[in-house]
């Protein structure tokens, strides 16, 4: 079974968009980076515009820049505005009832899930776009 790629894809996108972060930069460029299709980038920079990360303009001059310098975005906004769903899915139906580890294992599943995104939701917000920006060597903007 294979990762999600979005929040990747999408903090490499941003980190592109915060190296030039006065410029409307198009989806082409930014997929050529990330090695995918320029489709799978604008529909990725439709979520993050509907997050309020990005703005994107229309038109010959048009392309998407930060919509907020990259130190005010955290990399949990970011996970967020991404995210497809829970880290580990639970049974598509509901186990047996009559049997006790059937009964319970839902239960005892979903409050481990809870303590995963709670452990995903700390660290990711203990780090903002520039500190990515600044690990990459792109720059101190």
């Amino acid at each position: 079974m294979a990762a999600n790629s979005q929040f990747a894809m999408a903090v490499h996108t941003l980190s592109m968009l915060a190296g030039r972060r006065d410029e409307n930069v198009k989806s082409d460029w930014l997929a050529a980076s990330v090695n995918t299709n320029p489709v799978v980038i604008r529909r990725l920079l439709g979520q993050l515009g509907h997050a309020g990360l990005v703005i994107s303009q229309t038109g010959a001059h048009g392309g998407t820049r930060l919509a907020r310098c990259p130190n005010e975005i955290s990399l949990c906004e970011i996970y967020k505005a991404v995210s497809c769903g829970e880290v580990f899915a639970l049974h598509p139906k509901e186990p047996s009832q009559d049997c006790p580890v059937g009964k319970n294992i839902e239960a005892v599943l979903c409050g481990i899930q809870k303590e995963i995104d709670k452990g995903i939701h700390e660290t990711l917000s203990g780090y903002t776009l520039q500190n990515v920006f600044e690990l990459i060597g792109q720059g101190k903007n």
